[in-house]
C-alpha cells in the first residue's frame, strides 16, 4: 500500500516538473513578449538610419543633399505620470491632438509597448534646438534623429522626384524585409528608379540602461550592434545651369524641353511645365503641400516629357521622308504638286522635290508620300494592299523609337501610338479600311501620338545618322563612372545612312531659309530643325484653342553636341514659340550664354499668337 503510495507521489513530481518546463520553455523560446519585457528593462535599441545618395549634376554640382530632421519616439511602458499641459507647450499641441497622437499609436503596425515607436515624425532642426533641453521632462520619449531631402537648386523637380514616408501597400508588397513603417522611399523620378542604389541598409545600435532608463553605454561592447550602410551617390548626365535656364524659359508655360547629347544618349536637360518647388514636398508639411500640389488643375506633378502624348505634326514629315526614300518609292528628287484641293497647306510655294517639301512643309507632298508607300501595288484588292504597306510602314517607323516607351531610367514613360493593321481593324470593328481613311497619319496627325522625349531621341537618331542610345539621366552610378548596361547600347533603325544625310540637309535648309528662319537660325552654328503646329483635343469640344507650337533640331551640323525637342501648348506656329526656346538652349549650351537677347525676352513676354 505504501509502495503504491510512493509511486503516485513521484509521478506527480515528475508530472509537474515537465508542465513547469514546458511553460518555461514557452515563456523563453516560444513567447518573445516576455522576452521582451525582460530585454526592455536594460536594453534600448536605437535604429540608425542610413544616409541616402547624393545626387550631382553632370559637372560635379550638388543638386540633392540630405539636412538632418528628428522623430520623437515613445516607449509606452516608461511613460509615468505624464504631464500632458507641459507636453502640449513643449511640442506645441492641444490636448486633442495630444490624444488623437495616442490613439494612432496603437493603431501603428510596428507598435510595441516596451519598444520605441514613431509618436512624433518629422521634427526641424529649429524644432529640436527648442525641445532638447526639455525632453528628460518627460520620462518614456527620446529623440531619434534621421534626414531628410534638401535641394540646392528648385529646379529639374519632375525629374528627380521626391521622397516621403513608405505606404501601407507598399510595406505589405515588401517580401524582403527591407522596409518598415516609417521609412522613407523614393516616389517618382530619380529617387524612386535608382530606390536600391540610393537608399543603403539601416543600422541599429543596442544601449545599456540601468534601473532609472539612464543610459550607460553600449549593450556587451557594441558587439551586437549593426552599423548603417550609406547609399550610392548618383551623378546624373543633366547640366544643371541648362535645367534652370530651360525652366527660366518656360515659366508661365505647358509644356516641355528636352536636350540631349546625341553621341551617348545622355539628357542635358529636361523641363516640364508646370512644375514645382522641391523643398515643398519635405518635412512636416509634406502631407499638406502634396495635397496643395496635387490638386493643382495645372497638374504640376505631371511629368510632360515623358507622359504628355501628342500629335507629332510635321515634325513627322522628316521620318515619314526617311521610310519612304528606304522603300525606294520616292527619291530626293522626286516632285509632287501642291494640290491643296486634297488636303490644306500654308506658305508660297508649289511643285518642290523632298528637301523643299520638307523645308517648306508641305502637306500635299507627304499625303502623296505615304499614297506611295501604302499601295504599292502588292496586292490587287486595294484594302489588303493598304494593310500590307501600313505594316511595312509600322515597322519602319517604329524602329526610331516610336510607339513604344524607350526605357528611359525613369518611371511611368508612356509609349505614345504607331497604328498599325491590327488597330485600324479594332477601329473599324472589322469593317475594312483603306488609304483615303487613314491618310492624315502623312502629315503626324491623326491616330499618331508621340511623347516629347520620343521626338527628341528622333532629332538625336537623325544627328547620329542611324541609331541612338536609350535616353536617361544617370551617367554613374556610386564610383562606377558608368551608367546601367542598357544605356551604354546603340539601337540601329531600319533606315540606310545616306537617308540620314538627306534628312539632315533638309532640316538645315529648315533653318536657314524654310520656316525655321527667323527665330531658330544662329550665326556660328548650322543648326538642324523641323517646325510643327500640332491639332489639339480642344478642336473635337469645338473649343478655340490655339496648336501646339512644335520643334526639333541638332546642332551643329557636323559632330553634333545637342539634339532638342520643345512643346508648348496651345501656343501656335511651331516656327515662334518652340523654335525661339530650342535655340535659346543650343546656344546656352553650346557658348554659356544667349547672344540673342531680343528672342530671350520675345519668350519670355510670351506673346506668341499676336
Amino acid at each position: 500500500m505504501n509502495e503504491g503510495r510512493k509511486e503516485i507521489i513521484q509521478l506527480t513530481f515528475i508530472v509537474v516538473g515537465i508542465i513547469f518546463l514546458i511553460k518555461l520553455f514557452f515563456i523563453q523560446v516560444i513567447d518573445s513578449k516576455y522576452r521582451e519585457l525582460a530585454d526592455s528593462n536594460a536594453i534600448l535599441p536605437k535604429v540608425d538610419y542610413p544616409i541616402r545618395g547624393l545626387i550631382y549634376d553632370r559637372n560635379g554640382k550638388l543638386i540633392v543633399y540630405n539636412t538632418p530632421e528628428f522623430d520623437l519616439q515613445i516607449v509606452k511602458n516608461e511613460v509615468k505620470n505624464l504631464d500632458t499641459a507641459a507636453f502640449c507647450d513643449v511640442f506645441s499641441k492641444t490636448r486633442q491632438e495630444l490624444k488623437q497622437l495616442f490613439k494612432d499609436l496603437k493603431a501603428k503596425r510596428e507598435y510595441s509597448p516596451v519598444k520605441p515607436t514613431v509618436f512624433i515624425s518629422k521634427l526641424s532642426e529649429l524644432d529640436f534646438a527648442r525641445i532638447q533641453d526639455r525632453i528628460d521632462e518627460f520620462p518614456g520619449f527620446y529623440i531619434q534623429a534621421r534626414s531628410t531631402r534638401a535641394y540646392r537648386s528648385k529646379a529639374m523637380a519632375n525629374a528627380l522626384g521626391y521622397v516621403s514616408e513608405i505606404s501601407k501597400q507598399r510595406l505589405d508588397k515588401d517580401d524582403k524585409g527591407i522596409y518598415r513603417q516609417g521609412d522613407y522611399i523614393g516616389q517618382s523620378g530619380i529617387e524612386a528608379f535608382y530606390e536600391d542604389s540610393l537608399r543603403g541598409r539601416g543600422g541599429v545600435r543596442y544601449l545599456l540602461r540601468d534601473v532609472d532608463g539612464i543610459v550607460q553605454g553600449s549593450f556587451d561592447g557594441g558587439k551586437a550592434d549593426v552599423l548603417a550602410v550609406p547609399g550610392k551617390n548618383l551623378t546624373t548626365t543633366v547640366s544643371i545651369e541648362l535645367q534652370e535656364y530651360g525652366e527660366y524659359l518656360m515659366e508661365g508655360k505647358a509644356g516641355s524641353i528636352i536636350c540631349i547629347e546625341p553621341s551617348s544618349g545622355e539628357i542635358l536637360a529636361m523641363v516640364s511645365g508646370p512644375s514645382y518647388d522641391p523643398t515643398k514636398l519635405t518635412g512636416k508639411n509634406y502631407s499638406q503641400n502634396f495635397a496643395l500640389i496635387s490638386n493643382d488643375t495645372n497638374k504640376p506633378l505631371f511629368n510632360r516629357p515623358l507622359m504628355a502624348q501628342y500629335r507629332p505634326g510635321s515634325i513627322f514629315k522628316v521620318a515619314q521622308a526617311m521610310v519612304a526614300l528606304q522603300e525606294k518609292v520616292i527619291t530626293p528628287e522626286t516632285r509632287v504638286p501642291c494640290d491643296r484641293s486634297i488636303i490644306g497647306c500654308h506658305g508660297p510655294h508649289s511643285n518642290e522635290d523632298l528637301r523643299g517639301a520638307i523645308t517648306n512643309s508641305c502637306n500635299p507632298y507627304f499625303h502623296n508620300v505615304l499614297r506611295r508607300m501604302l499601295n504599292q501595288g502588292k496586292s490587287n484588292n486595294p484594302f489588303d494592299d493598304t494593310r500590307i504597306g501600313l505594316a511595312e510602314w509600322n515597322r519602319h517607323i517604329t524602329s526610331f523609337g516610336f510607339g513604344k516607351p524607350l526605357g528611359i531610367d525613369l518611371p511611368n514613360e508612356k509609349g505614345g501610338l504607331m497604328p498599325s493593321p491590327a488597330f485600324y481593324d479594332r477601329a473599324y470593328g472589322g469593317r475594312p479600311w483603306k488609304f483615303s481613311n487613314i491618310y492624315s497619319i502623312a502629315i503626324g496627325e491623326g491616330e499618331n501620338l508621340v511623347v516629347p522625349l520620343q521626338m527628341a531621341n528622333f532629332a538625336a537618331t537623325v544627328a547620329n545618322k542611324g541609331y541612338y542610345i536609350i535616353p536617361h539621366l544617370v551617367k554613374s552610378i556610386g564610383d562606377s563612372g558608368k551608367p546601367l548596361p542598357q544605356y551604354l547600347e546603340k539601337h540601329y533603325t531600319t533606315i540606310d545612312p545616306e537617308n540620314f544625310a538627306i534628312a539632315a540637309d533638309a532640316m538645315e535648309e529648315v533653318v536657314r531659309s524654310g520656316t525655321g528662319q527667323f527665330r531658330a537660325s544662329l550665326k556660328d552654328i548650322v543648326v538642324c530643325g523641323k517646325t510643327g503646329s500640332v491639332q489639339n483635343d480642344a478642336r473635337t469640344m469645338r473649343q478655340a484653342r490655339p496648336d501646339h507650337s512644335v520643334f526639333i533640331a541638332y546642332a551643329p551640323k557636323e559632330n553634333p553636341q545637342i539634339a532638342v525637342s520643345v512643346y508648348v501648348e496651345f501656343s501656335g506656329q511651331g516656327a515662334r514659340a518652340a523654335a525661339s526656346i530650342a535655340s535659346l538652349m543650343i546656344e546656352k549650351y553650346l557658348y554659356g550664354e544667349t547672344k540673342r537677347p531680343h528672342i530671350e525676352e520675345y519668350v519670355k513676354r510670351g506673346k506668341f499668337l499676336d
